[in-house]
């Protein structure tokens, strides 16, 4: 058995989703492990990770469009330190998560056809996100 670790960076320009499957699965292969499970950890509270259609942008734009109409901005909320998309982005996170995991088979991603790993974005201002990958395996 034997493990591996990196933290990776993603850099956002805006609220939205972010794919990041290639930086991922590439890291992945140079491990050059055939079993395992891969852990993937969003380390923020504002942010989120989530497994998505990659193939069709409408259904990314359908997503954050209904995240917005769940968690709007605005004067709702007691929390607003760092301004009015503060909360919202708090409980977007809250409703999505911010671990995965993804089995290794073969020596790649169990990902179906058309899934991707996004980074979801929920702050109006760029980030820098740092996301943990931990994968464990023979």
């Amino acid at each position: 058995m034997r493990q591996a670790s990196t933290i990776i960076q993603i850099e956002t320009r805006r609220p939205g989703l972010v794919e990041f499957t290639e930086r991922v699965t590439g890291w992945v292969a140079a491990q050059e492990m055939a079993e395992g499970l891969l852990t993937v950890f969003c380390r923020h509270t504002s942010a989120s990770l989530v497994i998505q259609e990659n193939a069709a942008p409408a259904v990314r734009r359908d997503m954050e469009a209904y995240f917005d109409r769940i968690a709007p901005q605005g004067p709702l909320y007691e929390h607003d330190d760092e301004g009015p998309d503060d909360m919202p982005a708090h409980l977007k996170t809250a409703l999505t998560g911010v671990q995965l995991s993804i089995p290794l088979i073969d020596g790649a991603l169990a990902l179906g056809t058309w899934q991707g790993i996004y980074l979801f974005e929920h702050r109006s201002r760029p980030h820098r996100r740092s996301v943990a990958l931990h994968l464990i395996g023979a």
